[in-house]
């Protein structure tokens, strides 16, 4: 039995896990705080599958890149129910989470989360032989430099995440007809695809996990900065 969390964006999305099947999903893409929701939605949906702590097997959850204090609920939480059962917890990046979306798709899938200032977090990823491949690495990159990068070849590339419509504009601009745009269901993360993706990894202990925010949050950044001008 394999429990999922992703609380990366504003999306809060949990998932059950049991023998190849998805016994149960909860997923919200609002703009509250998960940290006041997040444990709640756990308890019910356990109670709604007949699921007891007990029976968990391992904890899945986003590791990010994806929202500072998003990241920390959710990897906070699935930490702590993974030590206290003694089980091991299984990140999964956030960006991988999110390109799921474009599994049939037959080119190239760009997964975006907005970083702000122009900036994204992004992976590219192709369906190889039925599984999701990062082909480019997850990194945090002007959004600008990334489709430049993107317009080298000639295919036709497939966008999830993060679409605004500045975003959009910015990827049509370069890319033009190129650029395919995921639709309002395919652009945010479900964990049922997150306990998907853990069912075969064995994950670590809980003391030694970390989130991949790919990025110093800016209150550490400007702290740093600060500390390098002394």
């Amino acid at each position: 039995m394999i429990l999922g969390m992703d609380t990366s964006s504003d999306t809060m999305t949990i998932a059950l896990f049991n023998d190849g099947l998805v016994i149960g999903e909860y997923t919200t893409n609002l703009k509250k705080n998960h940290s006041v929701r997040l444990l709640p939605a756990i308890a019910a949906l356990m109670e709604e599958c007949g699921v007891k702590p007990a029976d968990l097997e391992k904890i899945a959850v986003a590791k990010g890149p994806g929202s500072y204090t998003g990241l920390r609920i959710g990897v906070t939480v699935a930490k702590t129910m993974a030590w206290d059962a003694g089980i091991p917890i299984v990140g999964i990046s956030s960006l991988a989470l999110l390109a799921e979306n474009g599994l049939y798709f037959p080119g190239k899938v760009v997964a975006l989360m907005d970083a702000r200032r122009g900036n994204v977090y992004a992976g590219v990823y192709q369906a190889i032989q039925g599984k999701m491949v990062n082909v480019a690495a997850d990194g945090h990159i002007a959004l600008v430099e990334l489709v430049e990068q993107l317009a080298q070849g000639e295919d036709t590339i497939l966008f999830v995440g993060t679409l605004t419509e500045q975003i959009q504009l910015a990827v049509t601009e370069i890319l033009g007809e190129r650029a395919i745009f995921a639709q309002a269901d395919y652009t945010y993360s479900r964990a049922s695809s997150l306990v998907k993706l853990a069912e075969n990894l064995d994950g670590e202990p809980a003391d030694n996990f970390v989130p991949d925010y790919l990025k110093l949050a800016e209150a550490e950044s400007k702290w740093l900065e600060s500390r390098g001008s002394e």
